[in-house]
């Protein structure tokens, strides 16, 4: 029987955090338990910072450098994380919401708990990141790359995957449903996923290209 991919937990918040202010992030920087509103941190680049029980609302983090980021229990919402270089982050129940995370670069990260909700992901990277429990909804993840990546348990519903790269990636108990699969790389990893029937119909010249069958023409 297969496994379900299961839904990521939600971040642990209270209803009510204390507004807080940022004017810059040092290396190894801890915040905690604060919400955080028009936040601008552009260009950045800050070390191992470590980001808990937190919102940011509106914030602006686009062409930083923040490898090793760690967010534990967060929510943001309407948040500018465009060109980020946060390779080696630990996201852990986090919940991303109308964010713009085009070209953000997340390689060889660890995503646990995660939701990315009507988000642009487009010219992404998740190269070598373990993605568990991860959901995707009404995201456009074009040109992304999830080349080596390791995922168990991801959702990915509504999305736009065109031109996306499976190259190499270990699927685990995933589900897609109602994504555009137009272009998409490397669906040879699709192994270990399940689709709805209308899309795997879709596709059908696409796995007949990646099992190496010819088509023949309609004999008249």
């Amino acid at each position: 029987m297969r496994r379900a991919a299961s839904p990521p937990r939600e971040p642990e918040l209270p209803r009510a955090l204390e507004s807080g202010e940022l004017a810059a992030l040092a290396h190894d920087a801890s915040v905690s338990e604060v919400e955080l509103r028009d936040l601008s941190l552009v260009e950045r680049h800050a070390k191992g910072v470590t980001l808990k029980t937190i919102r940011l609302r509106s914030c602006d983090l686009s062409g930083s450098r923040m490898e090793h980021l760690r967010i534990l229990d967060g929510e943001l919402s309407d948040c500018n994380l465009a060109n980020l270089q946060a390779r080696g982050a630990t996201f852990a129940s986090v919940a991303i919401e109308r964010g713009r995370l085009t070209g953000i670069d997340l390689a060889e990260a660890t995503l646990r708990d995660v939701a990315f909700s009507d988000c642009r992901i487009d010219l992404a990277s998740f190269r070598g990141a373990r993605l568990e429990r991860v959901t995707f909804s009404d995201c456009v993840l074009s040109q992304t790359d999830f080349l080596e990546a390791r995922l168990d348990s991801v959702r990915l519903h509504g999305c736009d995957l065109t031109n996306a790269d499976l190259r190499g990636a270990r699927l685990r108990a995933c589900e897609l449903r109602g994504n555009d699969l137009t272009g998409l790389q490397g669906v040879e990893s699709l192994r270990g996923a399940a689709l709805e029937w209308s899309d795997i119909v879709a596709m059908a010249g696409v796995w007949a290209a990646a099992l190496g069958i010819e088509v023949l023409d309609r004999e008249d």
